[in-house]
């Protein structure tokens, strides 16, 4: 997910050899960077020079399939249940499901990736470019670590040292985020008794804390509550949906933003606790490229 690429990465991707991208850039042809003896290439600037070398009779794309994938989130989940919006569910994480926004295999993805100025917004275009994706915020929610009933003893990161902890997949944001949390404390993954089995979503994560199975996970606090388990708030995060404009204006998703601004999904939102619906609805992102 790195912004630039090497000299070997753009050569592999233009399937050319790489003293033929050095001439590239010696020409000016591609857009580079020059950094410290080395030349890097913007990756949203390389994939906006090649949309803009196109030629050729366009052709209509094919239709995207009708699946939200990404993060997994429980008010969400229940909206897409809920709205009858027909949308099928992949959640994999926010990483996978950018990839498989990227490759068309999602019309959407759920995206909560923590940057140094905001959210998502920086890593969509650094992977996309400025293609045509919207993207939609869905609310501000709560993260931290969900504890078992009857831990009490944990008040933060650096307490978590040889403790029983459940880990998301390395493609869940939540789980990047995690690592970074340990790193700053000076921990590592080798410092927890960790599950073998990672969460492959939020409920799962939450439900294998509520059985006993681990004492700790970094998990969101609209999931404490409805499992009986403690919670440390320790991170405010944006929900964002990422959708291609073309299906963001098709019946399922009309059906499903419509439904986010009813008022039983700020019910069950409340209900849930955790989440801030002020800024529902709000574009992020809008890619111009058509």
């Amino acid at each position: 997910m790195s912004r630039y690429l090497t000299t070997r990465e753009l050569a592999d991707l233009l399937r050319i050899g790489e003293r033929k991208a050095y001439d590239l850039a010696s020409s000016g042809e591609i857009p580079c960077v020059r950094a410290m003896g080395k030349l890097l290439f913007p990756k949203a600037e390389i994939i906006a020079w090649l949309n803009a070398s196109r030629s050729g009779p366009q052709v209509a794309e094919p239709p995207l399939p009708p699946i939200v994938a990404g993060s997994h989130d429980p008010l969400l989940d229940w909206a897409l249940r809920e709205s009858g919006s027909g949308l099928a569910t992949y959640y994999d994480g926010s990483f996978d499901g950018l990839n498989r926004l990227a490759d068309r295999s999602a019309q959407a993805a759920a995206l909560h990736i923590h940057e140094p100025d905001g959210f998502n917004s920086q890593t969509l275009r650094d992977l996309m470019g400025n293609a045509p994706v919207i993207l939609y915020q869905i609310a501000q929610r709560q993260r931290g670590l969900l504890l078992a009933p009857n831990i009490s003893d944990i008040s933060g990161f650096a307490d978590l040292k040889d403790r029983r902890v459940i880990l998301r997949q390395d493609s869940a944001a939540s789980q990047r985020l995690f690592e970074t949390e340990l790193n700053q404390h000076g921990l590592s993954r080798d410092d927890l008794n960790t599950l073998p089995v990672c969460a492959r979503t939020e409920e799962e994560l939450a439900t294998a804390l509520r059985d006993g199975k681990a004492e700790a996970g970094f998990g969101l606090g609209a999931l404490a509550r409805p499992n009986g388990l403690r919670f440390v708030p320790t991170h405010s995060e944006r929900l964002d949906l990422a959708v291609w404009r073309r299906a963001f204006f098709d019946p399922p998703m009309q059906t499903l933003t419509q439904f986010l601004h009813s008022s039983r999904f700020s019910e069950r939102a409340t209900e849930l606790g955790g989440y801030d619906l002020a800024h529902l609805g709000q574009i992020h992102y809008n890619g111009a490229s058509g």
